[in-house]
């Protein structure tokens, strides 16, 4: 088994080897992998963090020894909290890092970080606060940052950067939790989670108090949440059809 850490800003994960393939996920700088398989120009690899796979380019990550991975994967994740920060590498070269990035690595990376970072687990008034930090961030199938991000990828971020784990997709996010009757039942950071007409789960928010959502569709957005579901203000429509509540703290 061989392993891996993303060294560069924001990594593409792809549904198959190819740069024209489906954008699945992201790897943020400092995520840790295994690596499943690898071919010529492209790895098969699992995140520590989701377990979740997919395939990323060779030249875009550093092989590390499973001694390194084991000793990275057994930390309290640090994370940066900056919308944007800088890392700077052993040459003082400075390139750009979004919110959430982990820095656990900088030192097997060569790299040095003098932003702002958190290592606590949060109480669970923080997570509506920390959504707002995306608050018009553009929708991006597969995204986990400010500059592009996705329904699940919003809610994992949030939580994550609070000291919470979230699987990667939003099906997967409804598996874990308590399940609540009614929304009276919620409290602001109970995710809320929308079904198709098939009753597959394709969508996912962070409820606020008074009956609102925020919730990456379009852009990173704050609508209306009620018993059917999501109610947008701009279009006077529900977009969403609502399955499920979830408690996850």
């Amino acid at each position: 088994m061989q392993y891996g850490i993303c060294n560069l800003s924001i990594v593409p994960l792809r549904n198959e080897p190819t740069d024209t393939s489906e954008l699945v996920s992201q790897i943020l700088y400092g995520e840790i992998f295994k690596v499943l398989e690898q071919r010529k120009k492209w790895s098969k690899i699992r995140l520590a963090f989701d377990n979740y796979e997919g395939w990323i380019d060779n030249k875009q990550y550093l092989q590390i020894s499973e001694s390194e991975y084991k000793k990275l994967n057994s930390e309290v994740p640090i994370l940066s909290i900056d919308l944007v920060e800088f890392i700077e590498d052993k040459n003082k070269a400075l390139f750009p890092i979004p919110i959430g990035v982990t820095l656990n690595g900088l030192n097997l990376l060569n790299h040095k970080y003098d932003g702002n970072s958190i290592k606590s687990i949060n109480s669970k008034s923080n997570i509506v606060k920390t959504a707002f930090l995306y608050l018009n961030s553009p929708y991006l199938w597969g995204g986990k940052t400010p500059f592009g991000i996705d329904c699940s990828g919003f809610s994992q971020m949030v939580y994550k950067l609070n000291g919470y784990e979230l699987l990667r997709d939003a099906s997967q996010q409804a598996t874990q939790g308590e399940a609540l009757s009614f929304i009276e039942e919620s409290e602001p950071g109970d995710l809320a989670f929308f079904d198709n007409t098939e009753g597959v789960i394709i969508h996912v928010g962070i409820i606020m108090k008074d009956n609102y959502i925020i919730h990456a569709h379009g852009k990173v957005r704050i609508d209306r949440l009620d018993h059917s579901g999501i109610y947008n203000m701009d279009t006077n429509t529900h977009t969403h059809k609502l399955r499920v509540i979830k408690k996850i703290i």
